[in-house]
């Protein structure tokens, strides 16, 4: 596969900073994982979109964007499971 160069959007880093911190840590181990495996088990993309992907760490939810021309993955959003997707 390869190895993808993982990029946050300043939207989501302030929503990670708001979490607190032994989950922060969690989504940061999860994240860092996608650069070997964009497509882990149990991701799931989004309807509407033709690169939108979302993972689960818990009750909190990973929005990110694959490029596979560019081999890049954007982070575009972190919330909780009743806020991520409004």
């Amino acid at each position: 596969m390869g190895v993808y160069e993982v990029r946050w959007k300043n939207s989501a880093v302030k929503e990670l900073r708001k979490i607190e911190s032994s989950a922060r840590v969690r989504i940061a181990d999860a994240v860092g994982k996608l650069s070997n495996e964009p497509h882990p088990n149990g991701c799931k993309k989004l309807r509407g979109s033709l690169c939108t992907y979302r993972i689960r760490i818990g009750e909190f939810r990973v929005v990110y964007e694959v490029e596979s021309h560019n081999k890049m993955i954007i982070i575009v959003r972190v919330r909780h499971r009743k806020e991520v997707y409004k």
